[in-house]
Formats: structure tokens, sequence, C-alpha cells
């Protein structure tokens, strides 16, 4: 990794992606560059001076003379924030993507830990789907029986514009997010439907990161259309035009499932409250499962937890 020197010519650096790498690899025609992505991560452009002294030729001189990274190879670490184009010049606020923690009482995060927690197994689900009272506990999604659990994930997408714009007006086509992408680690679990039907994963990386895509009209298991003009927070979380929203649930791998390896391997012990009256112990891996707009471009970060009962 290095600095591109940005002094003179403009320069542009490129890179395949792992996917593009592969493709190349075989030889056999499957290479063809079809799309490409830009960045600005390390731009700061609270540099930008309106009072430069030497006149507006010298507003923008310190952002431009920033030094850039060269291209990563890493997906992983490349390109945080992607750039979208939108010729308009109109647009008070931009689409988000926003984590829904309100909805029907079951997608919201565990409140201990800020996390969806997945039960990988029976034992797990019987122990921490509800508290010392009875009641179900939030943010804990079944990971071995998906199907019979009533916590899921939900992400809104829309103008969040403190509802200085109402609910009602209808969300620009070219703001709405029609195809979302999700990637997870594949060793620890798989992507599935409110009914606990597993999602096909598009590809799967040298990193054994999973992407999955599910589109508007094509995946009505995971995307629809947010029709909902309501103004009460405690249903949602966009306070204002809505376009649509994405909902899943995470089954736990079957090597997390059947053996502690990887939880040895990579997480660690600690102990966690559920339905007994004492804390009982527990392994676990943090994880990250990541959302990004294939419209707008956005990316959410939504961190989980994979526990097994010891």
């Amino acid at each position: 990794m290095g600095f591109l020197d940005n002094s003179g010519d403009i320069i542009l650096d490129a890179v395949l992606t792992d996917t593009g790498r592969m493709r190349l690899a075989k030889g056999d025609g499957s290479f063809k560059i079809a799309k490409f992505a830009l960045g600005d991560d390390e731009i700061n452009y609270e540099l930008y001076n309106a009072n430069h002294a030497s006149g507006s030729a010298y507003y923008d001189l310190e952002i431009l003379q920033t030094p850039v990274l060269e291209a990563f190879t890493d997906n992983a670490a490349s390109m945080k924030s992607k750039l979208i184009s939108i010729p308009r010049t109109n647009l008070l606020y931009l689409p988000i993507l926003k984590l829904n923690e309100v909805f029907n009482g079951a997608v919201a995060r565990h409140a201990g830990t800020k996390k969806y927690l997945i039960a990988v197994d029976d034992d797990t689900e019987d122990e921490y789907s509800v508290d010392t009272d009875g009641n179900p506990l939030a943010g804990v999604l079944y990971g071995e029986r998906p199907q019979n659990g009533d916590n899921f994930v939900r992400v809104d997408q829309g103008l969040d514009s403190g509802y200085e714009l109402s609910p009602s007006r209808n969300l620009d086509a070219d703001l709405v997010e029609t195809q979302y992408m999700i990637e997870i680690d594949n060793r620890l679990g798989q992507i599935v439907s409110l009914n606990g039907d597993r999602a096909a994963a598009s590809f799967i990386d040298d990193d054994q990161i999973a992407t999955y895509y599910f589109s508007l009209g094509t995946d009505s298991a995971y995307v629809a259309e947010n029709t909902s003009t309501s103004t009460n927070t405690g249903e949602q979380t966009i306070a204002g035009p809505r376009g649509t929203y994405l909902t899943f649930k995470v089954m736990a791998s079957i090597e997390l499932n059947t053996s502690d390896f990887l939880f040895d391997k990579l997480g660690s012990s600690t102990t966690l409250a559920g339905k007994s009256s004492t804390t009982t112990s527990i392994k676990q891996i943090n994880a990250t499962i990541r959302v990004t707009g294939a419209t707008t471009g956005y990316r959410l970060d939504i961190p989980i937890r994979f526990i097994k009962k010891q």
C-alpha cells in the first residue's frame, strides 16, 4: 500500500475485484469489465476554504493536494463509501439505509449487547429465546430453526428528513433502492427468509465472504415497497418519504451448529442471561453483516454475534 503522486497530472489507478481476477485467470472468455466504482474515503471536504486570501482558484487547493491511497486489491478494506452520480441539483436530502428496531417488536437488537444474537443450536435457542419471566428476548434469532423464531432483521430505505418532508410523498424513482447486496462470513452463517428458506449466494470470495443479491419484484420474500405513510415512531424509522425495505434472518452454519472449533479459533467465552435464574456460560463469535444498496450506493454495517450455550 502506498500513496499516489497527485501533485501534477491526474492519475487513474484501478484494480480488479476478486471476482474479476478469478475470471481473468480462467482464460475462458468469461472476463469482461461490466461495472466500476469510485470512492473518496480519504478526502476531507472540510478543507474547502471559501475565505482563502488568494481567491477562488485556491478554495479547494488543499483538497486537491490531499495524498490519495493506491487502489486496494483487498475488497474488505477498499471503498467503504462509494460515490454515486445524481444529475439533479434540487435535492435537500439523499436516501439512506437505516436499521429499523421498532417495527412490531420483533426487529430490535439485544438490549445488553446492542447486537443481533444468533443462537446456533437447539439448546441455545431454548435457553435464550425468553427471559426469566418467560417474555421473548429481543434481538435473539433462531440459528438452527429460523422458521420457528419471531425475531428478524429489517432495514428501511428513504429520505430521513425529520418529517420536514411528509411520508405521504412519493419517493422519486431514481432515489428508490431496488436492489440490495448482503455480505456475510460464509463460515459462520447464511441468509434466509422470514420463513426459513435459504437464499442462494451469488458468489463467495477468497476470504469466504458470501454475497447475496435481492431485487424488488423478483425477491418478494426479502424486498418490498414501504407504502406506509405513518408518522408513528413505534413502527417506522424513516422520518420522511419511504422507498423499500429489506427483511431477513440468519441461519448458523453447520460448523457452528455441530462443533466448537470456530468458536475456539475465532471467538471467546462469556456469560449471558436467559431463561435460567442465573447467567449461563456461552461461546461467542462477533461478526458483521454488510448491507449495501446497489442503486444508491449507501452501506450499512449490522453487528451480530453467534452464541452457543455451554
